[in-house]
C-alpha cells in the first residue's frame, strides 16, 4: 500500500510540474509575442523613414512594401492576442530597437543620394528581416507545443511573408546597388 501512495504521489508531483512547466512557457510565449508586437508597430514608423533615405525607386518600393505588409503583421498580432484571450500590449523589444538605432546610424553616416548608403540600409533592413524571421519561426514551434496550432499557421504565413521581404533585399543589393556602391569614390 505504502507503494502504491507513493507511486500515486509521484504521478500527482509530474502532474503539478508539468502544468507548472506548461504554465511557465505559455508565460515565456505571451512575452515573446508582446515583444514582436512592439518590434512591429516600431517598424511601421521605421520604414517610412528608410524609404525616404532610400536613393533607387527599386529600394524605396521594396520599403513601401513592406510597410504595407507590416501594418498586416501588427493585425495579425492583435488577431493571436484575441484568439488566446490576451489583451494585445507591446512590451519593448531591445533588439529592434538597437537594430532601427543603426540603420539611423547608416542614414546619418552615408551621403545622401548614394549607393553605398542604399547598401547601408539594405543590410539594415535584411538585420530586421533575420531578426523577425528567427522570432516567428521560434513562435510558430512554441505554439504548437503548446497547443496553439492555429496561432501557428498564423506565424508560419507570417514567417513566410518576411522572407520574401529578406529575399527581395537580395534582389535589389544584386541587381545593380552593389555594384554601383562598389564603383563610389568620395
Amino acid at each position: 500500500m505504502n507503494s502504491k501512495t507513493n507511486n500515486t504521489n509521484s504521478q500527482t508531483k509530474s502532474k503539478k510540474s508539468s502544468k507548472a512547466n506548461e504554465s511557465m512557457l505559455e508565460e515565456f510565449f505571451i512575452d515573446e509575442l508582446k515583444d514582436i508586437y512592439w518590434a512591429e508597430k516600431h517598424l511601421v514608423k521605421t520604414l517610412p523613414k528608410m524609404q525616404k533615405a532610400a536613393t533607387t525607386e527599386e529600394l524605396k518600393n521594396a520599403f513601401a512594401e513592406h510597410l504595407e505588409v507590416t501594418k498586416e503583421h501588427v493585425s495579425r498580432l492583435e488577431q493571436v492576442f484575441e484568439m488566446l484571450g490576451e489583451k494585445a500590449v507591446a512590451k519593448k523589444c531591445e533588439a529592434m530597437e538597437g537594430i532601427t538605432k543603426e540603420g539611423e546610424d547608416i542614414i546619418a553616416e552615408t551621403e545622401k543620394g548614394t549607393a553605398t548608403r542604399d547598401v547601408g540600409l539594405i543590410l539594415a533592413g535584411q538585420k530586421v528581416e533575420h531578426y523577425e524571421i528567427a522570432t516567428y519561426g521560434g513562435l510558430a514551434q512554441l505554439a504548437r507545443t503548446l497547443s496553439h496550432n492555429d496561432v501557428a499557421k498564423v506565424f508560419e504565413k507570417t514567417l513566410s511573408e518576411e522572407k520574401e521581404a529578406d529575399q527581395l533585399l537580395t534582389s535589389v543589393a544584386e541587381n545593380n546597388v552593389n555594384y554601383e556602391a562598389a564603383e563610389e569614390v568620395e
